[in-house]
């Protein structure tokens, strides 16, 4: 028996959190793709603040695409105004999941958690470093569908696509590890 192994036995450490921290091998990619990510956010963020006005647009493609700065108060959509100090405590506590998360150990890769897992670290990042440094999140992107009722979609920014895209990531991740119903499994 490998010598921590029966020395976290003999002192009553259950077996189960052994190998709890992932090594620096499985999170650099997480990292390499986070950090630019966030980087990138707030970088395009900057640039806004300092080249439009509020009032102000870009047409990037006409009719379709415009840079736009706009303040934003509560959470997607525009909802929930005016509750930064909330805003912030629930990134805290998102930011700590993911946290734990990327750190326990795995039996096995599973790609698309940890896709899912550094897209929503630098997505959570992006939007709390706005909440603390300036009391609300800056949306920038605004894409007009030509669709009633998203006329134009509702202004994001880098972070909000990341947390978005990793939803959807665990979504084809849970999907994925479902386990299929057989017919051979049922009793009728």
């Amino acid at each position: 028996m490998p010598r921590t192994l029966s020395l976290r036995f003999r002192i009553g450490i259950p077996s189960t959190s052994l190998g709890m921290r992932a090594s620096w091998r499985d999170m650099k990619w997480i990292v390499f793709l986070s950090l630019p990510l966030y980087a990138l956010d707030q970088i395009s963020k900057y640039w806004i603040l300092h080249h439009i006005d509020a009032e102000s647009q870009i047409d990037v493609i006409p009719r379709w695409f415009y840079l736009v700065n706009v303040t934003n108060t509560g959470a997607a959509f525009g909802s929930f105004k005016n509750n930064n100090a909330f805003f912030i405590v629930l990134s805290c506590v998102a930011l700590v999941a993911v946290v734990f998360l990327l750190l326990r150990k795995q039996d096995h890769k599973d790609a698309w958690r940890d896709l899912s897992l550094a897209l929503l670290l630098a997505g959570v990042l992006g939007n709390l470093t706005d909440r603390l440094t300036h009391s609300h999140v800056i949306d920038f992107l605004l894409v007009n569908l030509h669709v009633r009722f998203a006329n134009p979609w509702p202004a994001f920014n880098v972070a909000d696509s990341c947390i978005c895209i990793a939803v959807i990531c665990f979504i084809i991740d849970t999907l994925r590890q479902r386990p299929l119903s057989t017919a051979e499994g049922r009793s009728d």
